[in-house]
């Protein structure tokens, strides 16, 4: 009979103990920027949400994460992205022992904290990113191919074909998972080809935006040819736009006419015209001087006329004189 309690007794311990929550993951940062859709282990992930070791991180196609470890490491995951805080060995001295992280596919920003370099390790399917107190961008795409572009300090890339070293910065190289790999030289536009996404290394073209210091990092000449930003969800302008119509101008609305009023009656302002100037071939100068020729004519035929008068005078004298002479004559010869 105490066989059998020792039985139950034992079985109910361990019915116990398998009942009792398992400790909570270690938490080995914080979410400090969320924009769209983020989620975790525990499902969405808002501001000031503790993200914890082991857990995967996704995002989704314009949603956008900022994260702060407690080392001071920043991590930026961009749209369509998935990476696993793999492993995480806290010390004391507010650094790390291990930090490691999967990244499965999407876009990134790592930012070095306080550790030591050779405690941080990036894992891709096409190789590993070696941390020599740095700052770079990576890329993985949807087959494995990884791209990584450094933006300060020191990085190298290892994988089945190689190591490369990126020491300048904008340095970039391109690397698959079968080995195939690029030598390290500076990026520029045609990278988004030969990665066959336009979306690709947002963060360097613009198309997505970082905030406080981590976002002051990008450039290399990448935003002269960034696409249109999607995760704006701005309406696409239409192909033909039809040119607006000419507003129509509208007559005010007539008013009823009111009765004017009687205004006194004001004098006459009076006009002050200026004399003509008389015309050079005007008419009255040539009246004057028929005028003056009358005048004249005038004086000439009042003349001739007087003289006339007095030389029919004098021949009405002599006429007169004449007969008197005859008179006397035939007097004395009657006599």
């Amino acid at each position: 009979m105490w066989g059998w309690r020792s039985v139950s007794v034992a079985t109910l311990c361990i019915a116990l103990s398998s009942a009792s929550p398992a400790p909570a993951a270690e938490p080995v940062g914080q979410a400090v920027v969320i924009k769209t859709e983020v989620t975790g282990q525990s499902g969405p992930i808002e501001v000031d949400t503790s993200v914890h070791r082991n857990e995967r991180i996704k995002t989704s196609q314009s949603g956008l994460g900022q994260f702060l470890f407690r080392d001071g490491t920043k991590l930026a995951v961009g749209w369509g992205s998935s990476v696993v805080i793999d492993k995480y060995v806290f010390d004391d001295s507010q650094s790390v022992k291990k930090l490691t992280i999967r990244a499965a596919k999407g876009t990134f920003r790592w930012v070095s904290g306080s550790s030591n370099s050779s405690a941080y390790q990036i894992l891709t399917p096409a190789g590993t990113i070696g941390v020599r107190g740095t700052a770079f961008d990576f890329y993985v795409g949807p087959d494995g191919t990884t791209a990584v572009v450094l933006l300060n300090g020191a990085a190298r890339f290892c994988g089945p074909g190689g190591c490369r070293q990126l020491q300048q910065r904008c340095d970039c190289v391109v690397a698959k998972p079968n080995g195939d790999m690029s030598a390290a030289r500076r990026v520029d536009p045609s990278i988004l080809e030969t990665l066959g996404n336009q979306r690709a290394l947002p963060f360097l073209s613009g198309n997505q935006r970082l905030a406080g210091g981590i976002g002051m990092l990008g450039g290399c000449n990448m935003a002269s040819v960034a696409p249109e930003r999607k995760d704006r969800n701005r309406p696409p302008p239409p192909r033909d736009p039809a040119p607006a119509p000419s507003p129509q101008r509208q007559d005010p609305p007539q008013r009823q006419a009111e009765p004017q009023k009687e205004r006194p009656a004001t004098p006459d302002k009076p006009h002050h015209d200026k004399p003509d100037k008389p015309d050079k071939h005007d008419g009255r100068g040539r009246h004057e001087h028929h005028d003056q020729h009358d005048d004249h004519d005038y004086h000439d035929k009042g003349h001739h006329r007087d003289r006339d008068r007095d030389r029919d005078h004098d021949k009405d004298r002599d006429r007169d004189g004449d007969r008197n002479h005859d008179r006397g004559r035939n007097f004395n010869r009657n006599r």
